[in-house]
């Protein structure tokens, strides 16, 4: 028997027009094992450019950027469909959260915080990288509760009226930004079971992931950022 092939190397291209803050980025993923650094942008008109040329498996993608903003970058990333294999995720600090809100809307995959530790870094880009979304509790309930529910809600997502009562209850939990273990623990199911749940979600609301699901439970009125 042959051992099994390694895996590849996640690919990361860097989005983000500091300098010294694509060199540590860089400096971080090529001392990591399983990473590399796929390219670096300065602006996000090149972001979409490398994402072309590179396709990456991951866009760290910065928010303010010269020339064309992250949101912009992510939006026309996310909507190529030669580019339906890169993964976006969002840099930002406390006070972009309304960027970021807008930057998820348009197809990111998730968000971090610009001083999250090394470890949480490498740990958002292999979720990512794996098809997951990343939305840390702690800044997801802070985000919703300042930016959702500013304006009307935007109608009910296509599907919406198909889901099972069960899978409202998944729903509404994911929108309160807990993880599939702790949606396990406060329904009492079990792990795969809320997986299974949000699976048929994902199809029934046509979401490409789960912060699409966030977006969706929120715009339509079925949470509100005092429903819990």
């Amino acid at each position: 028997m042959t051992d099994a092939a390694p895996s590849p190397d996640i690919a990361v291209l860097l989005a983000d027009d500091h300098d010294l803050m694509r060199e540590s980025f860089r400096a971080l993923l090529d001392a990591s094992p399983g990473f590399r650094t796929a390219g670096e942008a300065g602006t996000g008109a090149e972001a979409i450019r490398l994402a072309r040329e590179y396709r990456p498996d991951v866009v760290l993608m910065d928010v303010r950027m010269p020339e064309m903003d992250g949101i912009e970058a992510t939006r026309r990333i996310c909507a190529d469909p030669d580019l339906s294999g890169v993964q976006v995720l969002i840099l930002t600090t406390f006070d972009l959260d309304e960027y970021v809100y807008a930057a998820l809307t348009a197809g990111a995959s998730g968000f971090l915080v610009k001083d999250s530790t090394a470890t949480e870094l490498l740990n958002g880009i292999r979720l990512v990288a794996a098809g997951e979304a990343l939305l840390a509790p702690r800044v997801t309930r802070r985000l919703i509760a300042t930016f959702t529910g500013k304006g009307q809600p935007a109608g009910s997502p296509r599907g919406l009226d198909e889901i099972t009562e069960r899978e409202q209850e998944v729903l509404v939990l994911i929108a309160s930004g807990l993880s599939n273990t702790e949606i396990a623990q406060e329904l009492n199911v079990a792990l795969g079971t809320v997986k299974t749940h949000i699976g048929r979600l994902l199809n029934k609301l046509d979401a490409r992931d789960r912060a699409q699901l966030v977006i969706a439970a929120y715009d339509s009125g079925l949470v509100t950022p005092r429903s819990r």
